[in-house]
């Protein structure tokens, strides 16, 4: 059996899903002994794979590849499908593969499941995948021979990763005739106002339980103390009391951090799915049935407004 990775890049780094879609491909080649490959098309990274366990490294010598584009990055995959042959593609459920492996998988012929957050080996690979808003989970077989799946974030550990010796292989992919089919413009920058808490380590996030837009200083307070970036549910949002690029869950972003604090937040299932993949949850809410108590590793029944003041001074 052989395992492809995709390994996306965001700002010159590797981005921290494609760390945690390997450790699910090296999980997969623990129990049945699966060669893992992957593939990176930001050259600038090679290095910050090489010491990771892996059976292949497939990188571009072709520099249009650096910069994102759908149909150049599907005729290289397609290329790559052709020599490879992998049975399993393996991608980050991220903005950017949501806008062009459902096209991968339509051009290759290729069954996709997306969004999934655990997989395993026994006789079969079978993977399971929220539906309903993470209200029920649902447990898929795959029997065809090659299938693609992405994982979300948070679904792994990227401090899982196997360490070991990795031999990088240069390809020439054939884009011309994509190439002379596209007319490229400026490259698309993200607006200097949005905020990217995918990477962060640390979050502070509000619920309505805040009050009101100036208790907000409250929750900026801890966050500046532990070098944490501010986070919401979507009833501060839509108050305007935050701005939509701090929203976590199924309209927002999804986290990950080592330690998400959640501030006066019941727990709506809408927000737990962007950030039930937190390592550390602390949750402080006036409600001793909130929901969000059921999922966090400590929960404080209080009133946030005096006790984050006096945790933050004891910090």
């Amino acid at each position: 059996m052989k395992i492809l990775v995709y390994i996306e890049s965001t700002n010159n780094k590797i981005h921290p899903v494609s760390l945690e879609s390997l450790v699910a491909a090296q999980k997969i080649s623990e129990s049945n002994g699966a060669e893992v490959h992957a593939v990176i098309f930001n050259t600038n990274l090679i290095d910050a794979l090489s010491n990771y366990k892996l059976d292949g490294l497939i990188t571009p010598d072709n520099e249009e590849l650096i910069y994102y584009h759908p149909l150049l990055y599907l005729e290289a995959f397609n290329q790559i499908n052709l020599k490879y042959k992998p049975n399993l593609f393996i991608f980050g459920h991220t903005y950017e593969t949501r806008d062009w492996v459902p096209r991968l998988s339509a051009k290759l012929d290729i069954p996709f499941i997306s969004d999934c957050v655990d997989i395993k080996y026994s006789d079969k690979i079978t993977v399971n995948r929220p539906i309903y808003q993470a209200k029920l989970a649902q447990k898929l077989s795959i029997t065809s021979e090659q299938a693609i799946i992405s994982f979300q974030a948070g679904s792994f550990s990227a401090d899982d990763i196997n360490r070991g010796v990795c031999n990088s292989n240069s390809e020439s992919f054939d884009l011309s005739s994509v190439v002379d089919t596209i007319n490229m413009g400026e490259r698309f920058q993200e607006s200097s106002g949005g905020v990217d808490l995918s990477s962060a380590e640390f979050i502070v996030s509000v619920g309505r339980g805040i009050g009101k837009e100036e208790n907000i200083p409250i929750a900026e307070n801890l966050a500046d103390k532990i070098n944490a970036q501010i986070g919401s549910s979507r009833p501060v949002v839509d108050a305007g009391w935050l701005d939509h690029s701090r929203q976590i869950g199924s309209s927002g972003q999804v986290v990950s951090p080592k330690l998400y604090f959640a501030l006066g937040i019941s727990g709506a299932i809408q927000h737990l799915v962007g950030m039930k993949g937190s390592k550390q949850i602390i949750a402080i809410s006036k409600d001793k049935n909130a929901p969000i108590f059921e999922i966090a590793d400590y929960a404080v029944v209080g009133d946030l407004l005096e006790i984050i003041p006096k945790l933050t001074d004891n910090l």
